[in-house]
């Protein structure tokens, strides 16, 4: 019998968020190799195939459908539960509406875009599972001015409730994650007090801030993480070909197209920003990845630092590999994920980093009671320290 807390997962997609509520104070913390508090009941998601690859690595029921067709009642029967008992609703609904890829859509740039009513799913699900708690995540964008009225009525909602909404926006490489992956956490509690976000762990420059805390670990690095599957296997589609290919190949480590401007030491291609940063853009080995995209173009990076070698012998930038992005997003190593290289490229780039979900997990459970250690927005909160709650 499993005495571990329940969780509903909506938007379940490959399972970042499940694997971090599962593994939320790894390592193991008693001798029966449990590690945490939390057990995923029933997940959902209208992707099958992302949810083939979650039930590959998880033992739980799942219900193929669009949210909006798929009653509370059914969710909570399928994972044996009654209203009140679920420790968790947690989920990301799909980021599309709200994200910059795709901005220059009229109908998303002014945030009307009918996807962005499956926030209100969510919504649905907490009034009538009335979890002990939840966590949702989406991309930083549902935080801007275009979104006002969508995140005002999000925060709003879950006020009405009494679960005391807090949310901020947290970037991975903060918490250990080598990606410099921006995202919102909004996270509430039944009992109406306020959750306190952990403060992180890591520093480092960005693009966005430059102000490094010494007293803090260091970012961790794409070569850091990824370095020593070099020179690794090539995968089918991961070679660039066409239009772009020889201009990518010439890009350093750390660049994108702007490399191939009048300002810098490439061909005098392209104008000066005229497309997004991430065209042609290459991982610096010496810093965290850039955030890696779900559905990029086919001359969207982040592209390895390092080329291969077509069948010419001429020099191409490649994609990320598989067990590369596995790496960047934290996720076990072994982890299994169904379809092509491009469909797995899809779920991991749509999934919360594991690192990133188990320290906001973690942090909650701590603050619920679920699990003895430090205080959650200590530095040394961390999982070695931490203990099951009786």
């Amino acid at each position: 019998m499993d005495v571990r807390l329940p969780v509903i997962s909506l938007f379940s997609g490959a399972g970042g968020l499940d694997i971090a509520v599962e593994r939320c104070a790894e390592p193991p913390l008693d001798q029966d190799g449990r590690k945490g508090p939390l057990s995923v009941a029933v997940a959902t998601d209208y992707d099958e195939l992302a949810l083939s690859s979650l039930r590959a690595n998880f033992n739980v029921p799942t219900i193929t459908r669009d949210i909006r067709l798929t009653p509370t009642e059914e969710l909570l029967e399928a994972g044996g539960l009654s209203k009140g008992e679920p420790a968790l609703v947690i989920g990301g609904p799909p980021c599309t509406p709200f994200s910059k890829s795709g901005f220059w859509i009229e109908e998303k740039r002014e945030s009307r875009d009918p996807n962005a009513s499956l926030l209100d799913e969510y919504v649905r699900v907490v009034t009538e599972a009335q979890p002990e708690a939840f966590i949702l995540e989406n991309v930083q964008g549902l935080t801007y001015r275009t979104h006002a009225a969508q995140f005002d009525r999000l925060i709003s909602a879950m006020r009405d409730l009494n679960y005391n909404p807090q949310w901020k926006v947290l970037i991975a490489a903060d918490y250990g994650v080598p990606q410099l992956r921006r995202r919102v956490f909004i996270v509430g509690r039944r009992d109406g007090k306020k959750f306190r976000f952990p403060e992180g762990t890591h520093s480092g420059w960005s693009e966005r801030h430059s102000v490094v805390d010494p007293t803090k670990i260091p970012y961790v690095t794409a070569k850091e993480a990824i370095g020593d599957l070099l020179p690794g296997v090539l995968e089918p589609g991961e070679m660039l070909t066409g239009e772009f290919a020889e201009l990518a190949a010439e890009v350093p480590p750390g660049q994108n197209y702007l490399w191939h401007t009048d300002r810098y030491g490439g061909r005098n291609v392209f104008k000066w920003r005229s497309r997004y940063w991430t065209f042609l853009l290459k991982l610096d080995p010496d810093r965290p990845s850039t955030t890696l995209q779900a559905q990029p173009g086919p001359y969207v990076g982040p592209f390895h630092w390092e080329n291969v070698e077509d069948s010419d012998g001429n020099p191409r930038a490649r994609r990320l590999r598989v067990p590369e992005m596995l790496r960047l997003m934290t996720f076990p190593e072994d982890y299994k994920l169904e379809g092509s290289r491009s469909d797995i490229q899809r779920q991991l780039g749509n999934a919360v980093p594991v690192e990133l979900g188990k320290v906001v997990v973690r942090a909650l459970m701590l603050q619920l009671g679920h699990l003895a250690g430090p205080d959650a927005t200590r530095d040394d909160a961390g999982p070695e320290q931490l203990s099951l709650m009786p």
